[in-house]
């Protein structure tokens, strides 16, 4: 080495330059290993494997890692899924999702798990430096304002993990009344589901082997494991979530609030009417009435049946029958109009929920259903279920994000964590 001069460095390089150098282009593409987004899945339940992995899966962008879940049932599945896709047996599998947090190779996590884990592992993901996209709702209107805290003090993007936006028949008729079709915006009519006609067994059983029940039950209060508690079920024990009007409201609503431009406040007003499971195990709302008011003047009701949504205004209406039902209008002239190219054009992507945030985690902007507007859906759904449980109406300061003149009320906003889980 001591021999060799700068000159005779320079000439010796020129000439490796000058060699032909084959790079295979898997090294280069976006398709790369180096330029996908690693994805840490934390909850592999129903939909968390035939909605949520499934799509990321078919997805170049991202490259699935690990699977956890506290099911080793649920485990096994998205293992497999995950390994016939990559055609290896690599993906590393967890009952416990802090392992999944703690690698230094995943980007970013899906949390499809029971609402009283949403808003705790992604904070905690957050803090460990992840990404985030999360199922929707959270369990309580204080979780959700840390979880706005903390994902815009560290800089993260979240997803509300939503469908919606990304539907035509949704998104057509945001644009149709945001943009003035059906005169000044008077009445929306939300119709949300069915549910169970059973009140569920809440007679003890013991726990599957292949379960870790401590885990599963996590910062919710103790309670003996019943199948028709676990999983699914979850949905309908206010322990773990907030009934049918959280599961549903969380996705009309908030085509109701891209439609009526609210899409950062909430409405002023609340008065709901409704019964609750009795002589069971569920104890969510089971019939309901809610009618809301907001700053603008406009009127929400709240009722069940099948899921629809119309907007009412003064030159017309527009709305549909049915989830994902066809744009329904008053008029042909409502229902044909086309949007200006210097209209309200609302963001949205064709290719979905997963697509949108792989491509914002990239640019770093927020994706169509950020951390923000999630929280303030979410905040309509649990101010229905509050007034619902008082039986009186409620006003709502949507500034300061608290009830006006009653204490009873606004002592529900939050509910504690069993230890040693906290926030």
């Amino acid at each position: 080495m001591k021999h060799l001069t700068r000159r005779n460095f320079l000439r010796s390089s020129a000439c490796a330059i000058a060699l032909p150098c084959v790079v295979p282009a898997s090294v280069l593409s976006a398709d790369a290993p180096s330029n996908k987004i690693t994805i840490g899945f934390i909850g592999t339940g129903d939909h968390g494997t035939t909605w949520n992995l499934k799509r990321y899966l078919e997805l170049k962008a991202a490259k699935v890692l690990v699977v956890c879940d506290v099911d080793g049932s649920h485990i096994r599945r998205a293992k497999a899924m995950v390994d016939a896709e990559y055609d290896n047996e690599d993906c590393a599998t967890t009952k416990d999702f802090r392992e999944v947090l703690a690698r230094k190779d995943v980007d970013a996590v899906m949390i499809s798990t029971p609402d009283h884990w949403h808003t705790l592992i992604s904070v905690m993901a957050a803090r460990a430096g992840k990404d985030v996209q999360c199922e929707k709702p959270t369990l309580t209107i204080g979780e959700g304002k840390i979880l706005i805290e903390t994902m815009r003090k560290l800089s993260k993007v979240f997803q509300t993990s939503t469908e919606d936006r990304s539907l035509p028949m949704y998104h057509r008729m945001a644009e149709l009344v945001r943009n003035g079709r059906i005169g000044k915006l008077q009445k929306i009519e939300v119709i949300l589901p069915q549910q169970p006609t059973v009140a569920g067994d809440p007679t003890p059983q013991p726990v599957p082997k292949d379960l870790d029940w401590e885990m599963w039950l996590g910062p919710a209060p103790f309670a003996p494991y019943t199948k028709d508690r676990a999983h699914y079920n979850f949905r309908w024990i206010w322990d773990y979530s907030g009934g049918i009007i959280c599961d549903w409201g969380a996705h009309l609503f908030d085509t109701a609030q891209w439609a009526n431009d609210t899409e950062r406040t909430v409405p002023v007003e609340v008065e709901g009417k409704g019964t609750f499971w009795e002589g069971g195990l569920y104890n969510t709302v089971k019939d309901y009435d809610v009618t809301y008011r907001y700053a603008n003047g406009v009127v929400m009701t709240c009722v069940p049946g099948n899921p629809s949504i119309k907007f009412i205004g003064t030159e017309g209406w527009v709305g549909n029958r049915g989830w994902r039902g066809n744009v329904e209008a008053s008029s042909d002239k409502i229902l044909n109009s086309k949007i200006g190219p210097e209209e309200t054009h609302l963001y949205t992507n064709p290719e979905g929920e997963h697509d949108d945030f792989l491509k914002c985690v990239k640019s770093r902007k927020d994706p169509y259903f950020p951390v923000d507007v999630g929280h303030r859906v979410s905040t309509i759904c649990h101010m229905a279920n509050i007034s619902i449980k008082l039986g009186r109406k409620l006003k709502w300061d949507p500034k300061a994000e608290h009830f006006e003149n009653d204490a009873d009320a606004n002592a529900m906003l939050t509910r504690p964590m069993r230890s040693p889980w906290k926030l």
